[in-house]
């Protein structure tokens, strides 16, 4: 994950909450979970930063969205316990996702300040629009 891309992504985020009226936090980490850049919109909320980052840690640790645990890290499912990894970092919501580059996985995007599935509109649609993906073929 390159400078270049992750302040790509970033600008990319804030341009779509800026046309959606929202305030967010973004953050970019590498494949070793490393931050390359983040940023935070005026406004946004106290804690957004720190989630973001999160996010995007949990999205890359793992190779896929963090929405992915949202039913099964609840009580009773397959994943419980799993929002207390990571040092208990590790996001069940969603915001954070993964961004592949010509099939490998380079680092992870996370978003928070807003509803979690407008966090991950925002992420989703910075990786794509950026001829990223948020998969391996």
């Amino acid at each position: 994950m390159s400078l270049a891309v992750a302040n790509s992504l970033l600008d990319r985020v804030a341009g779509q909450a800026g046309t959606d009226g929202i305030c967010l936090a973004a953050a970019v980490v590498d494949r070793g979970g490393n931050l390359v850049a983040s940023m935070r919109m005026d406004n946004a909320q106290l804690g957004a930063m720190s989630l973001a980052f999160d996010k995007a840690v949990t999205a890359v640790s793992f190779g896929y969205p963090t929405r992915a645990w949202s039913t099964s890290s609840a009580p009773g499912g397959s994943d419980w316990g799993l929002a207390h990894t990571l040092g208990g970092r590790a996001v069940v919501f969603p915001g954070g996702v993964p961004v592949f580059a010509d099939g490998a996985l380079v680092g992870g995007l996370g978003v928070s300040g807003a509803a979690s599935d407008i966090d991950e509109k925002c992420a989703l649609g910075a990786i794509l629009s950026a001829g990223l993906t948020t998969a391996a073929p």
